[in-house]
Parts: C-alpha cells; structure tokens; sequence
C-alpha cells in the first residue's frame, strides 16, 4: 500500500511541477526551438536536396532516422513492410502523443530554389509539396517535446511516425493496418500551404488504380486489320469517364495520366496504361463512383477487343475532425504567430508572387493566421486513415509565398530556402505546444477522445479503401 501511495505522490508531484513550468517557459520553448533553426534549416535542405519519390526515400528516411537517435530516441526502422517507414519513442508512463512526420517528393517537378523557372539538371523529382519541411519540422517538435518532458520529469511518450510515401501510396493506411498507432493516445500533423491555419478542414477520400490493357500489335500501315490496340481501349475508358463527369457528384474530383501508350506511331501498341485518381467526401461515395469507373474499363475493353484489368495502389479515408483538438490547435497557433519576411525573402516573395497570375492572396498575408472555421478540403492524405484510429488533429502554415499552389515549381522554390524553413519553425513550435497542452489538460484529452467515438460511432469498422494489398513499393517505377 505504501509503494502505491508514494507512486502516486510521485507522479502528483511531477505533474504539478510540469505545470508550473509550463505556465511560464512557453516563451523558453518557443526559444529553444528558434536556437535549432539552422539544425532544421540544414535537415529540411538535405532532404530538398535528396528529392526521393515514394518508397524509394531510403537516404531522407536515414537522415531523419539519425537526427533523432542522435537526441535519444528509440527507433524502429522497416515498420510495415516498408523499408523507409520508422517509428521514434523517448519516454515512459503518461499519455503517449504521436508527430507524424513525412518525407516524399512528386516526380516530374523540378525546380532550383529561386524565384524564377529554373530546373536542375539531371534531377527528376522536387518536394513540390514541401515534405521536406514536414519531415524536419515535425523532428524538431518532437525533439523539443523530449526535453521538455525530459526536464519537467512529465510522465508521457512521445512518438515520431516516419510515413512515407503519401504522395498517391497511401504509407500512413499501411501502418494504421500494421497496428502502429496502437496505444497511441493523440496524433498531431502539419502541412506545408501559403497560409497560417489550424481550422477544422476535412478533406476527401480518394482511390487510384493503374489500369491496364492488352491487345494485339500488327504493323499499322501493312495489317491494321490484325491489330487490336490496347491504347483505343485506353482512350475509348478516358472517353466515357469524361462523358461521367458531367453526371457525379459536384464535389467529387477524377483524373488521370496515360502512363504508357506504346512506342511508335507505326506499331499497333499491345501494351497501355492509365493512372486514376477518384475523390469524394467520403469513402463510400468514392465506392460507388468506383464501381461506374470500373465498368466503364470493362466496356472500353469490349467495344476495342482489347482486355483489361487494373491494380489498385492507394486509398484514403477523409480526415476526421476533431473540433475539441482544433480549437487548441487554433490557440496555439496564435500564441505562436505568423511568418515575418527579412528584406531579402520580401525581393524573393515579390519576385515569385509576379509569377503566379490571379490569386486572392497577398504578399503580406504569411504574417496572419486565417480565422478558425469549419470547411472541406478538395485534396487528399493518408492523415484521414491515422484519424480515424486516433484522434488526431493538424495545422498548416505558411511555407510558400501567399498564392502559390502546391504542386508547382513556385512551391518547391520556396520549400529549399528560408522562407520555407520559417514556416517549418512555425509549425514545430505551434506543435511542440499542442503536444505540451495534451499531456497537462486531462479535461482537454477526455474531450477529444469522447468527441472521436461519439463521430465514429459504435458499430463503426475500419476498411481500408486499399483493400488487403501489400505496399506498393515500385508504384513510381
């Protein structure tokens, strides 16, 4: 009876402490995290510079890896069937809040980090949508959260969720399916954008397939007779989705990329292949439009003499909002403020800004934080599987000029300099602090959690929109 009651003093103890500290020092941590600016400047920089697409991220997954064993944390690395995924922990007893943390760059968008179009030769990818800074930005909030517990002798775990390959592979669905997030209390992550905002923003689920179609190659000109070409069914399939827009869902998004369709014109080609994404606010709206998607491959298959079949290689859930968490979020990014400009990054700002034609933002908008609201987002994120397993809330900040779109060659400029790296600080700090509020406010995490099964629901069950298939591991080959 006495090991149990002085157990209790102890961590009675320890609490208070952590919270007298903690009324004060958020001034400290905000300083102890702007003194690390140049070690997550230089980490956010060797992964721009690495630029490794999905699953293929061995260098950045090491080099995230290193910084934090290099801090004390436990790691394991290859989780999920996945070389380039790893889980770090420092900690013990207590809550345990999780920082994901991602590292993959977009094929086909190459860029220099100036202000004007300038690619680098001989290199085929760019961190278009700043993973870079999401990767160094989330280590260094979750190395300050160690210290920070470390010091405070705050019973918590903190855990660092190395999640490749979001970019259209769906790294995070996996490793919810592996377990990974069990025993995880609360799950916070970041996002790159042109604006300051930790708004209650859900997004939409989404699928992809590469589909595929066979046929029969003849010489085009001597025997077109005894063709069948696999690119007519390719184009017949993109013909009647096309003519399926007009007749989905207003908010329901579909695209695609003919990612092969044979070699020369003069050779019926027996070989093609498209790459569909379909979108919908949720998962079984994008079930049924599957479906439709699926039929029309079928018929373009039949109406061309060709055949098909398709390999599913992503799915996502939409994000789930957690309002109690958002609010939180919203306070601590207003604590930590904006982005503010040097002289230098304002000519670089200004240069980019004149590049990116009609926008509502304005130069001068990084240094607000856009009201808090609830909204849909028309992207996509594996973030919506992990939330639907934890509770999980995010924010984004501004890492690129106000107006720049992600996915260009203006956002993968401003993710390989400090301008991105500004906004890289700012989300660690906003995090470091959110991370901070869980472990302290008891009534703040019985909130959360009852907010998340009360949306969820008790007869709900997790399906992955993947389905039961292994990790895609060359789906960018």
């Amino acid at each position: 009876m006495r090991v149990h009651v002085l157990a209790a003093l102890v961590a009675t103890t320890a609490l208070a402490h952590a919270e007298d500290v903690s009324k004060a020092p958020h001034a400290e941590i905000l300083s102890r995290i702007d003194a690390r600016n140049d070690e997550t400047a230089d980490l956010a920089r060797r992964l721009w510079e690495f630029a490794e697409v999905g699953y293929k991220e061995t260098r950045s997954s090491e080099t995230l890896q290193n910084a934090l064993k290099a801090e004390g944390f436990a790691v394991r690395s290859g989780v999920a069937g996945i070389p380039t995924a790893f889980v770090a922990e420092w900690g013990a007893g207590g809550p345990t809040v999780g920082i994901l943390a991602e590292f993959d760059a977009l094929p086909g968008i190459n860029q220099d980090a100036t202000p004007f179009r300038r690619p680098i030769e001989g290199k085929s990818a760019g961190h278009a949508c700043g993973h870079n800074l999401f990767g160094a930005g989330s280590a260094g909030a979750a190395i300050e959260v160690k210290r920070w517990l470390e010091e405070t002798k705050t019973p918590g775990i903190i855990r660092l969720y190395g999640t490749p390959a979001e970019e259209g592979g769906s790294g995070k669905v996996y490793m919810v399916r592996a377990g990974l997030f069990k025993g995880t209390d609360f799950v916070i992550h970041w996002h790159p954008d042109d604006e300051n905002s930790a708004e209650a923003q859900t997004t939409l689920a989404n699928r992809s397939a590469k589909f595929r179609f066979k046929g029969l190659s003849a010489h085009a000109a001597g025997a077109p007779e005894r063709g069948r070409s696999a690119l007519d069914g390719v184009e017949a399939f993109n013909m009647m989705v096309n003519m399926m827009r007009e007749h989905l869902p207003q908010e329901s998004r579909v695209h695609y990329v003919i990612t092969e369709g044979g070699s020369a014109p003069n050779v019926v080609p027996d070989a093609a292949e498209v790459f569909y994404y379909v979108r919908h606010p949720s998962a079984e709206g994008v079930k049924e439009i599957w479906k439709r998607v699926e039929d029309a491959a079928r018929g373009a298959a039949l109406g061309t003499g060709t055949s098909v079949d398709w390999e599913i290689i992503h799915g996502n859930h939409p994000l789930l909002i957690n309002e109690a968490m958002a609010k939180m979020m919203d306070e601590k990014l207003r604590e930590v403020g904006g982005v503010q400009y040097t002289k230098e990054e304002s000519a670089f700002a200004k240069a980019i800004y004149a590049t990116l034609g009609p926008t509502e933002r304005r130069l001068g908008d990084e240094a607000r934080i856009e009201p808090f609201e609830q909204s849909l987002g028309y992207g996509s994120t594996d973030v919506g599987d992990v939330s639907i397993a934890v509770p999980t809330v995010g924010l984004r900040t501004a890492t690129w000029v106000p107006g720049t779109s992600a996915h260009s060659w203006q956002s993968t400029a401003a993710s390989g300099m400090s301008i991105g790296f500004k906004g890289a600080q700012v989300a660690a700090k906003t995090m470091a602090l959110a991370a901070i509020e869980l472990y302290l406010n008891a009534d703040l995490r019985e909130a959360a959690k009852a907010e998340h099964r009360t949306k969820l629901g008790p007869k709900y069950k997790y399906e992955a929109l993947l389905g039961d298939r292994e990790p895609p591991l060359n789906y960018r080959d």
